[in-house]
């Protein structure tokens, strides 16, 4: 089954503008999800999908730099925009990632693969698997793997503007059409907030990847947690910060 990671990314984010091409240790903060996607060895591509938006040139031309390839498609119908681009690269399984997270964990996501994967060999029994429905881990390693012909059936299915906005919700809102599981993990870390989507949550990506990542390592989640038991102002600097709703 031919598993593509596909990372949306575009430069118009309300709440901080320009988020994914913020320099962060030495690169882009799409780089770096990129090279964390990466560490995931049972994925056999990594692909970008951005906007057809002028301003979403500057993702194209970093995507270029980086020889990632870039799909390109609506702004608003990011349903549109996931089907276009699994359906340029051939996927058989896609990851869904965002570009607002610079602490993803590759290693995660291969055990994601791997329970995915042996449940649909030879025949698929799993069509949604994901660590965001019941929620252990930090948000900020979010990852959603499905189906192609999951996303084909709710590219052609599903019709509320939110629906189209954020992809996944017609698999979990609709059980009784899709066979859903969720991955799970001890203990609950889901407190933390590690996505970058404010000036807040810049703050302190910045002081992890200060007191972590600048000479380069690519350090885990478990370094993370960590550095936050021994500096929990740095878990405080956007604990406040409350996460958009579905919808909005």
């Amino acid at each position: 089954m031919r598993t593509v990671a596909i990372i949306q990314a575009r430069m118009g984010a309300t709440r901080l503008p320009g988020k994914v091409l913020k320099q962060l240790a030495g690169k882009s903060v799409l780089e770096q999800v990129i090279g964390r996607v990466r560490q995931a060895g049972r994925l056999q591509g990594v692909m970008v999908a951005t906007t057809t938006a002028p301003q979403d040139e500057a993702v194209v031309a970093e995507c270029r730099r980086l020889g990632v390839p870039v799909f390109q498609g609506s702004e608003q119908d990011v349903l549109s925009r996931y089907h276009g681009a699994a359906t340029a690269v051939g996927a058989e399984a896609v990851v869904r990632i965002t570009a607002d997270c610079p602490l993803f964990d590759g290693a995660m996501l291969d055990r994601m693969l791997e329970i995915f994967l042996a449940a649909n060999q030879p025949a698929v029994t799993v069509d949604y698997l994901s660590n965001v429905q019941h929620r252990t881990f930090p948000r900020g390693l979010d990852a959603e793997l499905f189906t192609f012909a999951g996303l084909d059936r709710i590219f052609r299915e599903a019709v509320k503007p939110y629906e189209r906005e954020h992809v996944t919700p017609y698999f979990y809102q609709h059980p009784e059409l899709f066979r859903l599981r969720s991955f799970v993990g001890e203990p609950d870390h889901s407190a933390y907030r590690w996505t970058l989507d404010t000036p807040e949550d810049w703050s302190m990506i910045q002081a992890v990847y200060a007191a972590l990542g600048m000479r380069g390592e690519m350090f885990g989640t478990e370094d993370i947690l960590g550095l936050l038991r021994e500096r929990p102002e740095i878990a405080r600097l956007n604990a406040h910060v409350e996460q958009k709703k579905l919808g909005q």
